[in-house]
């Protein structure tokens, strides 16, 4: 069971590399927003991974910045599942095989950490993303951890929605057992774990919800990218104490919040 789920897997990569390579030079942004969301849902679904939206869901069709607590590299399509958005990464995921290149065309925003002078560029590259009306997605904690906590935010990226005057989203992920309700870390990305290790984690895991809680929105105020990132650590937090409350499982168990997923954009 578990090798053809692999298999299911590496078909539906070679699907993605595809579909970018053939269909998105002729797509317009909403279309391929639409494939990244369905692709995004699949391979979740594939992973025996549930999607449930907690508090309300954010209106689309604006820029701004979404800020989330880290776990897993399963974080990136969990929030495309629920609206595509541009994410920033660290430069050396371009040079992984087939995934960084599907990464890029995908709107993946790459950073080189370290370099002072790259970063102005992306804050630049964000600034412009947000106000021709993305959403930029970035991790502030700047690594992975199990969910258990919520590490310091880095705020340089965070000069990006003041420069713009685009509110901040912040928002909280957390994977749980679908059955009983309570916290997983299979599919935690932490330590010396590869990539392939944690797959199999998840694989071999039970059924697994992965909850995404959304707090109000933040506006820049005078006290500058610091204050701003502290305040945008402080929704994340409360949002991730709301999440370890949630332990009841939605009426009719994990197909339930497949359904409440499928609300907000098409079906796969």
């Amino acid at each position: 069971m578990i090798a053809l789920r692999k298999l299911a897997l590496c078909l539906h990569l070679l699907r993605g590399l595809l579909t970018c390579a053939v269909l998105f030079p002729w797509l317009g942004k909403t279309s391929r927003q639409w494939h990244i969301r369905r692709w995004s849902r699949r391979l979740l679904r594939i992973c025996g991974v549930d999607i449930e939206l907690i508090g309300a869901v954010p209106a689309t069709g604006r820029g701004a910045m979404i800020v989330a607590n880290h776990i897993s590299w399963l974080d990136i399509f969990v929030m495309h599942s629920w609206e595509p958005s541009r994410f920033v990464a660290k430069s050396e995921i371009r040079d992984w095989p087939l995934i960084g290149w599907l990464c890029e065309q995908t709107g993946t925003l790459f950073i080189e950490r370290g370099r002072k002078r790259d970063a102005h560029r992306v804050l630049h590259d964000i600034t412009g993303c947000m106000l021709q009306g993305d959403r930029v997605c970035v991790f502030p904690e700047g690594t992975t951890t199990d969910g258990t906590d919520v590490l310091p935010f880095h705020a340089n990226l965070m000069q990006a929605p003041i420069s713009a005057g685009l509110p901040v989203l912040p928002v909280a992920l957390r994977y749980c057992d679908a059955a009983t309700g309570e916290r997983t870390v299979a599919p935690a990305y932490i330590g010396d774990l590869t990539l392939l290790q944690t797959l199999d984690a998840i694989l071999h895991s039970p059924p697994i919800i992965a909850q995404i809680a959304f707090g109000q929105p933040l506006q820049a105020d005078d006290g500058g990218r610091r204050a701003l990132a502290e305040h945008a650590r402080e929704g994340v937090v409360a949002l991730c104490r709301q999440l370890e409350g949630e332990t009841a499982v939605p009426a009719g168990g994990p197909s339930a919040t497949a359904a409440e997923s499928t609300a907000t954009g098409n079906p796969v």
